[in-house]
C-alpha cells in the first residue's frame, strides 16, 4: 500500500501545483488551498476510475452483453451523471453547502467532550497495517450502505427519489450514478457522518469510496457474468445486481406489489444472506420499474427532466 499511496500523492501534488492551485489564485480562492488540494485528490481518483471503466469494463460489456444497446441517448444521460459525480462536481457542491454544517456539529461534540471512535484502534495490532484498516472500514461502510439501500426501497418518500436509478431500461457501466441529486445528498450525508463518527482518516475514506464506486460501475455493466456458486456469496456480481434492477423483482415484495425487493448489498452479499433478502437465481431479466410498462409513468429522458420529475414524485404530483 505504501508505494501506491506514494505514487498517488506524487500525482496529486503535480496536478495541484500545475493546474488547480493557479486556477484557485486566479479565482481569488487562495484561502482554500488546503481544501483545493483535497479536491484535487477526488478529481484524480475520478479520472483513474473513468480510465479503468473505459479500458476494462467497457470491453467486457462488448464481449458478453446481456442485451443489445438500443437507447444510446439514455446512456449519454447516464454518462453525464457519471462525470458530475466522478470528477468531483457533486462533492464540490457538498463542500460549500453541507460540509460546514457537519464540521460545526462534530466540532461542538468535541468541545462537549464527546470523542471520535477510532474504529481500527479497537484492534491495536492492525492500526499500523493500512490494508487491514482499509478492509475494516470497507466492511463497516458496506453494512451501513446495505441499510441505507433498504431505506431507499422501504419508505415511499425515499423511493420517489431512488426510483430514478431503477428507471434505466438500458443498464450499462455508466448507470451507477444515475440518481436524483437529493437521493445522493441523503446517502452521502449519512456516510460522511459515519466517517466522522468512527474516525476514518481522509485518505482511507477516499480509498473506500473510490473502490466502492468502481465496483458498483462493474456491477451495473451490461455484462452476462456471474461468479459461480461460491463466488456469488463472496462478492456482488453483475448478475446479482442486475436482478436487483429487474422489473417486479428488485423493488417489490414478492406477490404483493408493495415496496421491498432483493439483493440490496452494495459490495458484499453477506448482509442480504444474513437478513434474508438474497436471490441467487441465475437469470438476466429486463430492467426497469413496473409502472413504466403498465401505466407508462414518465421518469424523464434528460438530466433536468429527471430531476424535476423526481421532485414532483416526492411531492405527490407525478
Amino acid at each position: 500500500m505504501d508505494w501506491l499511496e506514494s505514487a498517488f500523492s506524487t500525482a496529486q501534488q503535480w496536478l495541484f501545483e500545475g493546474a488547480v492551485q493557479p486556477l484557485m489564485f486566479m479565482l481569488g480562492l487562495g484561502n482554500l488551498l488546503e481544501d483545493g488540494y483535497a479536491a484535487t485528490g477526488w478529481l484524480l481518483v475520478g479520472c483513474i476510475q473513468i480510465a479503468l471503466m473505459l479500458a476494462v469494463i467497457g470491453p467486457l460489456q462488448r464481449w458478453r452483453p446481456v442485451e443489445p444497446v438500443t437507447d444510446r441517448p439514455a446512456i449519454r444521460t447516464d454518462i453525464l451523471y457519471t462525470l458530475i459525480h466522478r470528477l468531483g462536481l457533486f462533492r464540490l457542491a457538498m463542500f460549500f453547502t453541507l460540509e460546514p454544517v457537519f464540521d460545526g456539529l462534530f466540532g461542538a461534540l468535541r468541545v462537549a467532550g464527546v470523542p471520535t471512535l477510532h474504529l481500527d484502534a479497537l484492534w491495536p495490532a492492525v492500526t499500523d497495517v493500512a490494508l487491514v484498516s482499509f478492509v475494516i472500514y470497507l466492511v463497516v461502510f458496506d453494512f451501513a450502505d446495505y441499510w441505507i439501500h433498504r431505506g431507499q426501497h422501504g419508505f415511499n418518500w425515499w423511493w420517489s427519489l431512488h426510483s430514478l436509478h431503477h428507471s434505466q431500461r438500458q443498464m450499462t457501466l455508466w448507470s451507477d450514478n444515475r440518481n436524483h441529486l437529493l437521493d445522493d445528498v441523503l446517502r452521502d450525508s449519512l456516510l460522511v457522518l459515519l466517517a466522522q463518527a468512527i474516525g476514518v482518516p481522509p485518505g482511507q475514506f477516499v480509498a473506500v469510496v473510490a473502490f466502492t464506486q468502481l465496483s458498483e460501475s462493474f456491477q451495473h455493466a451490461n455484462l452476462r457474468l456471474w461468479f459461480g456458486r461460491v463466488g456469488e456469496r463472496l462478492w456482488i456480481s453483475p448478475r446479482y445486481h442486475r436482478l436487483h434492477h429487474s422489473v417486479g423483482i428488485g423493488h417489490e415484495t414478492a406477490g404483493k406489489g408493495t415496496l421491498g425487493g432483493y439483493n440490496f448489498g452494495v459490495l458484499l452479499p453477506w448482509w442480504d444472506m444474513l437478513f434474508r433478502t438474497a436471490n441467487f437465481e441465475l437469470r438476466y431479466d429486463p430492467t426497469g420499474i413496473r409502472d413504466q410498462l403498465e401505466v407508462g409513468r414518465d421518469y424523464g429522458r434528460g438530466f433536468w427532466s429527471q430531476q424535476w420529475l423526481g421532485l414532483k414524485r416526492l411531492l405527490g404530483r407525478a
